[in-house]
């Protein structure tokens, strides 16, 4: 077993928050898959869009703020 410390390949727990009027919070190292086939790996804290306005889905722009959602 090789004991040296590779950060980019650390799996953290997940841990999911949705925040009132806001995104959806994704604590942990996530395997995304978008729509396009494109793949992508997430670690740490990811946004997910809830409103449906972000110019960046399926992650959130801060949008919500500006469409005054609510949810």
């Amino acid at each position: 077993m090789n004991n040296k410390t590779d950060k980019s390949a650390e799996v953290l727990e997940t841990k999911v928050e949705v925040l009132e009027n806001g995104p959806l919070l994704v604590y942990g190292t996530l395997h995304v898959t978008h729509k396009d086939g494109r793949k992508e790996i997430k670690n740490k804290t990811t946004a997910f869009c809830r409103c449906g306005a972000s110019n960046n889905k399926p992650f959130c722009d801060g949008t919500h703020t500006k469409e005054n959602f609510i949810g």
